[in-house]
């Protein structure tokens, strides 16, 4: 986790640029991935393109659901510290909550409480009064494994299923990294981004970091569509991994959850 979850302050969750990216959606029949139509050019979100851009651990989970983990006499002491039913991961609110009173409790539960707190605010991005998975949230009593999880899988499935399952006829609420869409709308448009997406110099590492994306909100359609279709101007469209790689786990087609 660490330096991987930092996102500026003036970093936002442009819900109108992602959406109008989504609106230019292809079929496409794999679970996870999303393909959206540049000018004529398909571009890809999958997986891979996610941990390019978040640089989180996606490396491969046997029992991603940890459905094996039991129950202990830590984890309900630790629970009802929060103020958690025990059978329920604690939402962000109840987090929020807790966060107010817990002063006087150990370093390692106010580790605890925080490391919940970027699962439930960040990598699931649930609304705010749902309760997060229980077993996820469970691995918190091991500060250490807690860490080194593979959160990039569970942000990224959080995240893809979300979308596969929005009408996006409507006003939609993107559950999950939104942050990591928007990246994407920006690296596939450079001369968008270069216009609104407010990019840092020296191309900081990983692309979450490489954008402000703070400029303007006022008529992002239209002038993603300027941008987008190359009959309208100067049209560049980039791809964060070229499909036409074809090492294990990058060839189109391929189901990282498998």
């Amino acid at each position: 986790m660490g330096r991987d979850l930092r996102v500026t302050v003036v970093f936002l969750k442009f819900h109108d640029l992602v959406h109008h990216m989504l609106t230019f959606q292809i079929v496409c029949k794999q679970r996870y991935e999303i393909w959206s139509l540049i000018g004529t050019t398909p571009v890809r979100f999958s997986l891979h393109e996610f941990e390019e851009i978040t640089r989180f651990n996606c490396g491969y989970v046997d029992d991603l659901a940890v459905t094996d983990l039991e129950l202990s006499d830590d984890m309900r002491a630790f629970w009802e510290l929060m103020g958690v039913d025990v059978e329920l991961g604690p939402s962000t609110i109840e987090i929020i909550e807790a966060c107010s009173n817990c002063s006087s409790w150990s370093r390692d539960d106010r580790l605890r409480l925080g490391y919940l707190g970027i699962y439930a605010g960040f990598i699931v991005a649930t609304r705010p009064g749902l309760s997060t998975n229980v077993n996820h949230a469970r691995l918190v009593m091991d500060l250490e494994g807690f860490k080194e999880f593979s959160w990039g899988r569970i942000a990224f499935q959080h995240l893809i299923k979300s979308v596969k399952e929005k009408d996006l006829s409507k006003n939609i609420h993107i559950e999950g990294f939104v942050q990591a869409l928007q990246v994407w709308v920006y690296y596939a448009l450079p001369d968008f981004a270069a216009e609104f997406g407010e990019p840092l110099p020296n191309d900081p590492s990983p692309l979450m970091l490489a954008y402000k994306g703070s400029r303007g909100r006022k008529n992002v359609k239209a002038n993603m569509l300027k941008h987008k279709n190359p009959y309208l101007g100067n049209s560049t469209t980039k791809a964060i991994i070229p499909t036409s790689e074809s090492h294990s786990g990058r060839i189109r087609g391929y189901d990282p959850f498998d």
